[in-house]
């Protein structure tokens, strides 16, 4: 009877001190919940990550600064909107070259006084007001330590539209130190609008043009004067003037309203316009109002680079756009700057097999980014030679721009079998040593498609009444910002070919030339029309293998592969399909 009170006793108090046991985990666990959640409130409610102010008595540079201005920053990027990771590479890559950011003041002061700036200056600003482009960029700028300049259209401030950032937040923000603000103006409106088959539309604003995909001609509200089907004016000198100086007035009364003050900084819309052969006349009532009101104006677009001799109201910058790689960008600095960079080169193992020959290459998982030189063509030989060879690839580049893979390069006597990626048409030469190349075969591919929202329009301009009678050209077709996907099978045995395209056979054993004998695999990068834009492109090859049938016993040998297999792809297929669901929700609610 003892033994058993006993054995009731010890059971009893070891049920006790479990139950104390698991009180005070629960308490710990608790505990632990409440200060991570008081941790993030502190933190949201009280903003301590400040902006840290560059220690300025080293800065010693007078001769001049890049400017870059993103239009847009998502989760996970769009055709027009910079995805956050993608932000991430490109701020970290400016950070380890040396960049610091510098203010409004520092610019204002570097024009007007002659004072100093860091080594290299950049000055950083994302334009049209968006929410996602302050949520997803702050934290980088955050962790960089870098400033920017946040822009708005004036007439989006205080109307609840949750796409942009009102002003009670814009005051939020320039509190922490990392944003200042700015403007793109008052409205984005688009007037004198034809459509593709030379139909007058007239004036539209941004959120009126839902048919942007049949827009052939247009310009902005303040470029030049409202005209007719004829492209006869509608309005004279003093009409077009207060009509402009209106949309200055709107401007600065919404900004003294609502921010208490007029941004500094201005960057007009449309850029490359003002000055540039447009009306002197119109040119004339913008400039008026610009120098009265702004003491910076970002009037052009396509160089990053500014120097002491610019005109305070004619600053250029650059807008990357979401297809440009990091090295796109460090490409296009090089150029504007003449300073050499250090280009980025991703996973070392996978780069060390090949030999660039121009151009910088960026391997990313199951990417190659090959970015071409401006003008130029960009080239990735691999190391070992081969004759018979099969390569498979994901194109997935922009569809304006040349994506290539030479088979047999002989360098030396310049030979070889390309393939060419081009404006969504399929081409396959041949060039004999001593020879002009020689087309084999070309054919174009299913159409492209994209999203409306996807279209840039960028082409604004003043236009003929003989331009706008005869609609679009053939060059309008395809947008520049819009990347595609094709999957490429190519065989190479003896002297015949095999071509496969998104699981089409298009090519079944062409001949080619028997003295293109082996050689290495090439892949290759160029804009198609260098003096377009930058002169710059990226081409992009995903899933590459490379598998030599040179074996006698006809067994293959893989020469090369960057696929994601077992974990690594299960991961990045998973990414995928939680990226995708997200974006659905993102978009439909």
């Amino acid at each position: 009877m003892g033994y058993r009170k006993r054995k009731r006793s010890r059971s009893t108090a070891l049920n006790v001190r479990r139950k104390n046991r698991r009180k005070r985990l629960r308490v710990i666990l608790q505990a632990a919940i409440l200060i991570c959640l008081g941790t993030m409130l502190y933190y949201a409610v009280f903003d301590v990550h400040r902006y840290v102010e560059p220690d300025k008595s080293g800065w010693s540079q007078q001769e001049g600064f890049i400017a870059l201005s993103y239009f847009g920053v998502g989760r996970t990027g769009t055709a027009k909107l910079m995805a956050q990771s993608q932000l991430d590479e490109q701020l970290k890559a400016l950070h380890d070259q040396g960049y610091q950011t510098v203010s409004q003041q520092d610019l204002i002061d570097f024009y007007s006084k002659g004072a100093p700036l860091p080594d290299k200056a950049l000055f950083l600003a994302f334009e049209d007001g968006r929410n996602d482009s302050s949520l997803f960029a702050e934290p980088l700028l955050r962790k960089y330590n870098f400033r920017a300049t946040f822009l708005s259209y004036a007439d989006k401030m205080g109307k609840s539209e949750r796409k942009f950032v009102q002003p009670k937040d814009m005051l939020k923000m320039e509190k922490t130190g990392f944003w200042e603000m700015g403007t793109n103006g008052y409205r984005l409106t688009y007037i004198n609008i034809f459509d593709k088959d030379g139909r007058f539309v007239g004036m539209k604003d941004e959120k009126e043009l839902t048919d942007k995909a049949n827009v052939a001609y247009y310009n902005h509200y303040l470029m030049d004067f409202l005209r007719d089907e004829n492209m006869i004016p509608v309005e004279n000198r003093t009409q077009m003037e207060a009509r402009i100086d209106q949309d200055y007035t709107f401007m600065q009364e919404v900004y003294s309203s609502k921010l208490g003050y007029v941004p500094s900084v201005y960057m007009i819309m449309h850029a490359n316009a003002l000055g540039q052969g447009m009306n002197p006349l119109v040119t004339a009532a913008n400039s008026s109002n610009i120098e009265r009101m702004f003491k910076l104006h970002f009037n052009r677009e396509g160089t990053s680079y500014n120097d002491q001799d610019q005109e305070v109201t004619d600053l250029t910058r650059v807008q990357p756009e979401p297809s440009w790689s990091t090295n796109h960008l460090l490409m296009k600095i090089r150029k504007d700057t003449g300073e050499s960079v250090k280009f980025v080169r991703g996973d070392e193992a996978l780069a060390d097999a090949w030999d660039p020959t121009g151009g910088a290459a960026e391997f990313a998982d199951n990417r190659i980014l090959l970015t071409s030189p401006p003008e130029g063509i960009g080239k990735l030989v691999q190391k070992e030679e081969v004759k018979d060879v099969k390569v498979t690839v994901t194109a997935a580049g922009n569809v304006v721009g040349k994506q290539m893979i030479y088979l047999r390069y002989d360098r030396e006597h310049e030979s070889y079998v390309r393939l060419t990626m081009e404006n969504n048409a399929v081409k396959i030469e041949q060039k004999e040593s001593g020879r002009m190349p020689e087309l084999l075969y070309q054919q174009e591919l299913s159409p492209v498609s994209w999203k409306e929202e996807d279209l840039a329009l960028n082409r604004a301009s003043v236009y003929t009444q003989e331009q706008t009678a005869a609609g679009a050209s053939k060059e309008t077709e395809i947008p520049d910002n819009i990347q595609d996907a094709r999957h490429i099978e190519v065989m190479l045995r003896g002297n015949e070919l095999l071509l496969t395209v998104d699981g089409e056979m298009l090519l079944d054993r062409q001949p080619i030339a028997d003295s293109i004998g082996s050689g290495k695999i090439t892949l290759a990068s160029q804009a198609s029309d260098p003096q377009k834009k930058d002169g710059i492109y990226d081409a992009v090859f995903e899933n590459v293998e490379i598998v030599s049938l040179d074996s006698p016993h006809g067994s293959e040998v893989v020469l090369f592969s960057n696929r994601l297999s077992g974990w690594e792809g299960l991961v990045k297929r998973a990414k995928l399909t939680f990226d995708g669901a997200v974006n659905w929700v993102m978009d439909h609610f």
